[in-house]
C-alpha cells in the first residue's frame, strides 16, 4: 500500500479564524446550538477565508448572520446557484460577503466562506442549528460537536471532487484557533449527571429539583477531537408532547405558519431471551480500505479499526443461531466475499470463516461501498430467512447519497444495521443507510469497544421490534393533526422515536384546552397503548426548534431517495426556503451593502486548517507507484492571490478552490492510511487476544465447549483435573458448565458481548445435560472457586 502526499501543512502563514465559541441548549431530546466564529485579518491584503467542517447528519441549519466592521448583516437563504452568484458578484465588486452551503453529495459537510475581509478587519459569523439527540445503549442522551473531518475517497474516473481534499491538516495540538463550549441542560425528568471523554468543569445545578443544569468544556481544549456530552436523565421512557406556536407573521395553513407538535416515544420494552431456533440470513459487509488501519479514536493506544472489526466479527459469528445463513464481504477499491452466496451456519462453515477472519487486513485500497451493495442485492433472498445486513465502515466515501438511495431501493427485502468506526465517520452515511432500511446506527470512537454495540444490534436483529405503530388524536373541536413525513415504521429496544405533526385549524371551544395523542404499537404479539397529553395553547419560541426539526425530517425523506423527481425537488426547495433549513438546493448568503468604497487589493484565499489527528495520509490501492512513508509529510501553501475580475468568471463553486489555481496535485488513488508508527499485523491470528476472546474462540457452533487443553489453559487448570468429570455427565456438558461459570466470574463486565453466546450454550445444555446439571454446577463452582447461582442455568 502506497502512501501519497497528504494535506499536512506546517505553514506559518496567518490563519484568519481565531476562535470558536459554542452555546448549546439541550431540552429533552433536542439540542439548539449557536456557534460563533471570530475572524481577524492580520495580512496586508483582503482575505477570503474558507472553513470546511462536519455537522451531525440530523442537524437542521436554520440561521446565519455576521457582524463585519460593526455592521450586522443577516444572511438570506436562497436557491443555491443564486446564493453563489450573489457571493461571487459581491467579491468582484469589492464588497464584504459570507456564504454558507452544504456539500453536494452528503448532508453532514458544510462550508463557510468569508470574503473580502479587509486588512486588520474583524468579523464574527454566527451559525444556528438544531438537532434531535439519540440515546446510547446505556440510556445516556448523546450530543456531539464534531471536529474530525476525514478526507472522503473519490474513485479514479469519477466526476467532480471531494471538498475535503482542499482542507489543510495541522499536527495534533497545533490548531491556531481555540474552542469554548457552554451547555445548558433542561429536562422535566430530572438530570442525573453529564459525562464526557473531554475534560469538563463541574456540573452546576440551576434549580434545586435538578431539572436544569449547566456544564462547560474545561479551558484549553484543543478542537482536534469530537466533543461528546453524555446526558443521563432520571426517567426518559415516559411519552411526552410539546406544542410550539407557528412563526409570527406567517399565514396559517403552512408548516411554519401552523403550530407544530413533537411527540417523543421511547418504549421501555423488555425482550425475552433469544430463541436459538431463530432464522435469518446475516450478511456482514466489512470496510477493508487503507484507512481501517488507523486507530479507532484520538488516543494512540486506542485499537486499530480493522483489529476491532475482526474481533467483532468473531463474536458475531460465534453468536449466530444454528440453521441460519451467512456471508462476509470485504470492500475497498474492489470487493470480495467468503462465499459465492450465503451458506448455512454449521460447525464447518463457522470454523472455516473464523480462520479467514483472522487473516483479514486493511488491504483493499479506497472506500467504494456501492458495488458490493449491488452484488449483495443481486443475490435472491432466501424464503423464511429474512435478510439482515451489518455494515462496518469509517464512512469515508464521496457518493453518500447514492449509497443511501441504493439501500432504500431494497428496503422492503432487508434491514440494515450500520457501524461508524473512528472519529470522523460520516454521520450522513451511517445514519442514512440505517434509516433507509429500518435498522439502527452505532458509532464507535476512542477506546469504546465495538463488540458490545455490535452484539446489541445482533440482539435487535434476532428479536422482535416494536411494530404496527399507529397514532390517534383527541383534539378540541376545529383542530386536526397531520403527520410531517411518513412517521415511524419500527422501533427497536433502546431506540427513541420522535414524531412531528402540524396542527391545523382554529380552536373553537373555550372549554377544552388539552389535546391527547394516543400511541398504539405491537410488541411480541401484544398490543400496547401510551398517551401523551398537551396544552393546545402553543408555546412561543423565537428559534422555533420543533418547526425546524419537522422541516428537516421532511427534507430527509424528500432527498433520501436518490435522484429527485421534479415534484419532490420542488417541494424540498419550497420547504427549505420557507423554513430556513438548508438543503442540497439552498445556501445562505450575506452581503455588506453599506460599504462605502470597494475594498482594494488582490484577494488572498485561505483554507482554514483542521487537525490531522491520527492517520492523516492518503493511501493508494496496490499497484500504484510507491514512495517511502517518511516522504509523505509535506507542506501545503495556505494562500494564493487572485484578481477580482477573475473571481467573477467562476459561476460554479464545486469546492473552495474552484476559483483557485490548483496549489498541489494529489492522487485520487486512495483512502487514509495510518501514521501511528505502530507495527502492521502480519495477517495471522489476532494480536493480543483477550481471555474472553480466547474463551469465545473455543465455543462450538451449537453452543457447547469441548474438554481440551485450550479450555484447561484459560481456566487455569490441568487437563488431568478437568477430565475428572462428575459421574453420569458427558465431557462436553462438563466443559460447557465450566465455561459459563468462568464467564460469570471472570468476564461479567463484558456481559453485553457474551449474552448471546451464553444463550446458545444454555439452550444446548437444556437439550443434552439430563437430570444431573445441578450436581455438575456445584462441582464446577468447587473446582474453580466460584459461587455462580444455579439460577443462571435456569434451575
Amino acid at each position: 500500500m502506497t502512501v501519497i502526499c497528504g494535506l499536512l501543512t506546517q505553514s506559518k502563514q496567518p490563519v484568519p479564524l481565531k476562535s470558536i465559541s459554542v452555546d448549546v441548549l439541550v431540552q429533552g431530546f433536542i439540542a439548539d446550538v449557536v456557534s460563533e466564529l471570530q475572524y481577524k485579518n492580520e495580512e496586508k491584503n483582503p482575505v477570503e477565508a474558507v472553513f470546511v467542517f462536519p455537522l451531525e447528519d440530523e442537524a437542521a441549519v436554520y440561521a446565519f448572520e455576521g457582524v463585519i466592521g460593526g455592521t450586522r448583516i443577516e444572511a438570506q437563504i436562497r436557491e443555491k446557484k443564486q446564493a453563489e452568484q450573489e457571493y461571487e458578484d459581491a467579491l468582484t465588486e469589492g464588497r464584504e460577503a459570507f456564504l454558507l452551503e452544504r456539500e453536494e453529495n452528503t448532508s453532514d459537510i458544510f462550508t463557510i466562506s468569508l470574503g473580502n475581509l479587509p486588512p486588520e478587519g474583524e468579523a464574527t459569523l454566527k451559525l444556528r442549528y438544531v438537532q434531535a439527540l439519540a440515546p446510547e445503549p446505556d440510556g445516556a442522551i448523546r450530543f456531539v460537536l464534531p471536529a474530525v473531518l476525514n478526507p472522503r475517497y473519490v474513485p479514479r474516473g469519477s466526476e467532480g471532487d471531494s471538498v475535503t481534499k482542499s482542507v489543510p491538516r495541522m499536527p495534533k495540538g497545533q490548531l491556531p484557533y481555540t474552542l469554548s463550549l457552554n451547555a445548558t441542560v433542561e429536562s422535566t425528568y430530572g438530570i442525573n449527571r453529564v459525562e464526557s471523554k473531554c475534560t469538563l468543569d463541574p456540573l452546576r445545578y440551576i434549580l434545586e429539583d435538578r431539572t436544569s443544569a449547566q456544564v462547560s468544556l474545561a479551558e484549553g481544549h484543543q478542537f482536534d477531537r469530537d466533543v461528546e456530552l453524555l446526558i443521563y436523565y432520571e426517567d426518559v421512557h415516559k411519552p411526552s408532547a410539546f406544542l410550539e406556536a407557528g412563526k409570527a407573521g406567517v399565514a396559517p395553513g403552512s408548516l411554519m405558519g401552523d403550530p407544530a407538535l413533537l411527540l417523543t416515544l421511547y418504549p421501555n420494552v423488555t425482550t425475552t431471551k433469544t430463541g436459538q431456533n431463530a432464522t435469518g440470513e446475516f450478511i456482514f459487509l466489512l470496510d477493508r480500505s487503507g484507512s481501517m488501519d488507523c486507530n479507532t479514536g484520538h488516543s494512540p493506544d486506542s485499537p486499530p479499526r480493522i483489529q476491532s472489526a475482526k474481533e467483532t466479527l468473531i463474536l458475531l459469528l460465534k453468536s449466530l443461531p444454528l440453521g441460519c445463513y451467512f456471508n462476509i464481504y470485504g470492500f475497498g477499491s474492489d470487493h470480495d466475499s467468503f462465499y459465492p452466496q450465503s451458506v448455512e451456519y454449521t460447525q464447518q462453515t463457522m470454523t472455516e470463516s473464523l480462520e479467514r477472519v483472522k487473516k483479514l487486513k486493511a488491504d483493499l485500497g479506497g472506500t467504494e461501498i456501492l458495488q458490493p451493495l449491488k452484488a449483495i442485492y443481486g443475490q435472491s433472498c432466501r424464503e423464511g430467512h429474512p435478510r439482515q445486513l451489518f455494515l462496518f465502515t469509517d464512512g469515508e466515501v464521496h457518493n453518500t447519497n447514492e449509497v443511501i438511495a441504493e439501500v432504500k431501493r431494497h428496503s422492503d427485502s432487508h434491514r440494515c444495521f450500520s457501524f461508524g468506526i473512528g472519529e470522523g465517520a460520516s454521520t450522513a452515511l451511517i445514519k442514512g443507510v440505517a434509516r433507509a432500511a429500518g435498522g439502527s446506527a452505532e458509532f464507535i470512537t476512542g477506546k469504546e469497544r465495538m463488540q458490545a454495540k455490535a452484539m446489541q444490534s445482533l440482539k435487535k436483529a434476532l428479536q422482535p421490534a416494536v411494530t404496527k405503530i399507529s397514532l390517534n388524536w383527541d383534539l378540541p373541536s376545529g383542530l386536526e393533526a397531520v403527520l410531517v413525513g411518513s412517521g415511524p415504521q419500527v422501533i427497536f429496544q433502546g431506540q427513541r422515536c420522535l414524531i412531528y405533526a402540524q396542527i391545523r385549524g382554529q380552536h373553537q371551544s373555550s372549554h377544552s384546552t388539552e389535546g391527547t395523542a394516543v400511541l398504539h404499537y405491537t410488541f411480541q404479539d401484544q398490543t400496547f397503548m401510551e398517551k401523551a397529553t398537551f396544552s393546545v395553547h402553543a408555546l412561543e419560541k423565537d428559534r422555533l426548534p420543533i418547526h425546524r426539526l419537522a422541516a428537516q425530517t421532511l427534507l430527509q425523506e424528500l432527498e433520501g431517495a436518490g435522484e429527485l423527481e421534479e415534484e419532490k425537488k420542488r417541494l424540498a426547495l419550497e420547504t427549505s426556503l420557507n423554513s430556513g433549513v438548508v438543503c442540497s438546493q439552498t445556501a445562505y448568503v450575506g452581503v455588506n451593502t453599506e460599504l462605502g468604497k470597494p475594498i482594494q487589493g488582490p484577494l488572498i484565499h485561505r483554507n482554514i486548517p483542521l487537525s490531522m489527528g491520527y492517520g492523516g495520509f492518503y493511501s493508494a490501492p496496490p499497484g500504484a507507484m510507491a514512495c517511502p512513508p517518511r516522504m509523505a509529510m509535506c507542506s501545503m501553501p495556505a494562500a494564493a492571490h487572485f484578481r477580482p475580475q477573475v473571481l467573477a468568471k467562476c459561476k460554479k463553486r464545486r469546492s473552495p478552490n474552484a476559483r483557485n489555481q490548483v496549489l498541489m496535485t494529489l492522487s485520487h488513488g486512495g483512502d487514509l492510511s495510518s501514521n501511528t508508527g505502530q507495527p502492521q499485523q502480519d495477517g495471522g491470528a489476532i494480536e493480543k487476544e483477550s481471555p474472553l476472546l480466547n474463551m469465545v474462540s473455543l465455543q462450538n457452533a451449537d453452543g457447547s465447549w469441548c474438554l481440551d487443553s485450550g479450555l484447561a489453559h484459560i481456566l487455569g487448570q490441568s487437563e488431568t483435573a478437568l477430565k475428572k468429570t462428575p459421574s453420569q455427565v458427558s465431557p462436553n456438558v462438563w466443559a460447557t458448565v465450566l465455561a459459563i461459570l468462568w464467564l460469570h466470574s471472570k468476564a461479567l463486565e463484558q456481559r453485553d458481548e457474551w449474552e448471546l453466546l451464553e444463550a446458545k450454550a444454555l439452550s444446548w445444555l437444556q437439550a443434552t445435560s439430563g437430570p444431573h446439571l445441578g450436581e455438575c454446577i456445584k462441582a464446577g463452582n468447587a473446582l474453580l472457586g466460584t459461587s455462580v447461582s444455579p439460577q443462571v442455568f435456569g434451575l
